[in-house]
């Protein structure tokens, strides 16, 4: 390496510099093959609170926390918040208890959803092999990019950050190095606003010091089953042949044994397939009610329904997901016929679904989902055992219109109401 970058204008700095000779900055990026690593993972740091942020600046010096009701979770917690201990996916009362002074606001889908579109946008602008992996982050192929952007993966990615930043107001983090694993893992070291490189040189010696729970993928249920075993670092694993820990962890660890090596083969892929969509809500109070649960039902399919839409997709197997209000979950499914992207025809799916499973027992959350997706275009077929199945498609088509011209809450079926 002859010179390393600086994040603020750009410019190329000699190694020996502390400040940005251009800019006076000291936001500099120095590694021994920073100009020659081309994959990248991206993330937008605290996603909603920081979009929350931006739209309103009272809230910029303040913890923050995206969520709602005393009986929802943590969406998300800006970095002021997660200094008192909130996390994504804390229940809210224990995020209050922690951070009593947090200000809460719910979350808003459709406004994120915008924003990770314009973030997406500028990606794809930057190189054509962008992997999404959630709303707010993805993985980039910079390779063969250079004449494109007459510059390094490095210095374009550096662009890209401050441009999200300049253009959308939002900060991102940046991990840059040779395969997937690695840039995702070198994406968490230093956030908020950080770019984190992992290199060739050295890549053993960097993971043997990490906990396996280190490894993307290893939960707390395999860190604790490795445990049981007497493996708590990624040391050991290093130490272990692959042929012992397919026989311990079957497929698993074939897994372990090659990313505790820092080794991944997988490709960027831009054509990473979305398996599932679902809708769910968590309620305010436990709910035993049959009726109650079902016109939440029926909401929650017309989201979902509106969602599959949105997204050009259809689904042939219906998930109803509970929890009960002891945490257990229960997840019961139906595979159709033919693939469908209709409300009406998930709840009539789903319906029966329900019924077996409101035996009086307490729910705190019922969710609805579809899987097994394909393309519209062969979705909710004439049935001619139904005759009255293509009037239900056409009245809940004219619904949709009716609602994109005055609104959603222009027009709905009574079972909604409970």
């Amino acid at each position: 390496m002859s010179e390393g970058i600086c994040r603020d204008c750009m410019a190329l700095v000699p190694l020996e510099a502390r400040r940005c000779p251009v800019c006076g900055h000291p936001r500099l990026i120095f590694h021994p093959e920073l100009h020659d690593l081309t994959i990248a993972h991206m993330d937008c740091d605290a996603f909603y609170a920081t979009v929350e942020k931006r739209d309103n600046p009272e809230l910029l010096d303040k913890p923050l926390i995206v969520g709602g009701g005393k009986r929802g979770v943590v969406s998300a917690a800006c970095y002021i918040a997660r200094t008192y201990g909130v996390r994504s996916a804390m229940p809210m009362f224990k995020a209050l208890k922690a951070c009593p002074h947090a200000v809460v606001v719910p979350p808003d889908m459709a406004k994120y959803v915008r924003v990770g579109r314009e973030v997406r946008n500028m990606m794809l602008e930057t190189t054509p092999l962008v992997e999404p992996l959630s709303i707010d982050e993805a993985f980039l192929d910079l390779t063969g990019t250079e004449r494109l952007h007459h510059a390094s993966a490095a210095v374009t990615l550096a662009h890209l950050a401050r441009r999200i930043q300049d253009e959308i107001g939002i900060s991102v983090s940046v991990g840059l190095s040779f395969n997937k694993f690695l840039a995702k893992t070198a994406s968490d070291l230093d956030k908020p606003r950080g770019f984190s490189i992992i290199g060739r040189a050295g890549v053993m010696e960097f993971l043997a010091a990490k906990p396996v729970s280190f490894i993307w993928g290893v939960g707390k249920s395999l860190e604790a089953k490795l445990a049981r075993d007497g493996i708590t670092s990624i040391a050991q694993l290093q130490r272990m042949d692959e042929h012992t820990l397919m026989a311990r962890y079957g497929a698993m660890g074939t897994r372990l044994h090659r990313l505790s090596r820092g080794l991944d083969s997988r490709e960027v892929s831009p054509d990473r397939e979305t398996k599932s969509i679902s809708a769910e809500t968590t309620f305010l109070d436990d709910v035993r009610d049959e009726t109650k649960l079902d016109a939440t039902l029926w909401r929650l399919c017309e989201k979902l329904s509106t969602r599959a839409k949105a997204q050009q997709l259809a689904g042939k197997t219906v998930v109803l997901k509970l929890k009960a209000a002891d945490f257990s979950l229960r997840t019961r499914s139906l595979t159709l016929p033919d693939p469908t992207q209709l409300a009406e025809t998930i709840y009539r799916a789903a319906h029966p679904l329900l019924l077996k499973e409101a035996d009086g027992t307490a729910f705190r959350l019922i969710g609805i989902g579809i899987s097994s997706l394909s393309d519209p275009a062969g979705a909710d077929p004439r049935d001619m055992f139904d005759p009255d199945a293509e009037k239900r498609a056409v009245i809940e088509r004219t619904i949709d219109q009716v609602r994109k011209k005055f609104g959603t809450s222009a027009i709905g079926k009574g079972r909604g109401q409970a």
